[in-house]
């Protein structure tokens, strides 16, 4: 239907709630914003090094974008206005060494959540300071989802977990355990189901043959912890997903696809709604 043609690797994207502007950080230092109907590139922001992370502001012309930690430059949050392309402010990593991995905005626009190489936390946006912050993963959390009604949100981390918490205590609710990296987790809109993506690379292991297993989705009651099912396809890291309003839900992994689950098979939507399920796990 359409390409919308960056310079470089695409690290991270955003859309409006109005589907009008979209939003890219790449790895050529830049963040771009493109007309979605033509396609049109709007205007590009230049940073000092890779933009990992973008986030548009709810009903506000602002929007951030997370940059790396690389080339002597410390992992910084820049806030800019849209409309004015200006450069509202910013907030520098205090540690040089470690970096930002995510940062989004919370409701109302009011806070800004953010994951690092060792925390979950969260910042006051009206005058940049850190009011909330947790521990709860022992390795860098890489993936953050809100639920639909942003009461609550789920990460994803190298620490082999996904974690649930509490959108305003910021309390650390459940805890969902894999045996390895998990990349990606996602709140289904239907059903208290949680969906993690993830694996360990090859470049991360010292044999070349890779267990096609350990690439699997897997769902997970979000209320019992309790793993659901498994569903195969992939076979490497799976690094993003997303649902649909209906329900079905994409994955993209680093085997170069991206796979689109339809589910039409009635049986996910009952998994975890009785006891006995809360003890079985089906693979599809």
């Amino acid at each position: 239907m359409g390409t919308y043609r960056a310079q470089s690797a695409v690290w991270h994207f955003d859309l409006d709630a109005a589907s009008r502007n979209l939003l890219t950080g790449a790895a050529d230092s830049t963040a771009r914003m493109f007309d979605v109907e033509t396609g049109q590139d709007i205007h590009a922001w230049s940073f000092r090094s890779p933009v990992r992370c973008v986030s548009l502001a709810e009903n506000s012309p602002l929007f951030l974008a997370v940059s790396d930690a690389v080339m002597g430059q410390p992992s910084t949050i820049s806030f800019f206005d849209r409309r004015s392309k200006d450069l509202v402010r910013d907030i520098k990593h205090p540690t040089p060494s470690m970096k930002y991995h995510r940062a989004i905005w919370g409701p109302g626009n009011r806070k800004i959540y953010v994951c690092d190489d060792c925390a979950v936390a969260v910042y006051d946006f009206q005058n940049m300071t850190e009011i909330q912050q947790s521990k709860k993963h022992t390795k860098p959390a890489v993936s953050f989802s809100f639920s639909e009604d942003r009461t609550h949100f789920v990460t994803a981390s190298h620490d082999h977990t996904a974690k649930l918490w509490d959108t305003v205590s910021l309390e650390n609710l459940k805890t969902y355990e894999t045996e390895k990296p998990v990349n990606a987790a996602v709140i289904s809109p239907l059903k208290d189901h949680i969906l993690l993506g993830g694996g360990q690379s090859a470049s991360q292991v010292t044999t070349t043959r890779q267990d096609t297993t350990q690439f699997k989705l897997r769902f997970f009651h979000k209320i019992f912890e309790d793993e659901l099912a498994t569903l195969p396809g992939h076979f490497g890291p799976v690094n993003t997903l997303a649902f649909a309003p209906d329900g079905s839900f994409a994955s993209g992994g680093e085997d170069g696809f991206v796979r689109v689950h339809n589910l039409e098979d009635p049986i996910i939507f009952s998994l975890g709604d009785d006891e006995e399920d809360n003890a079985d796990e089906y693979e599809f």
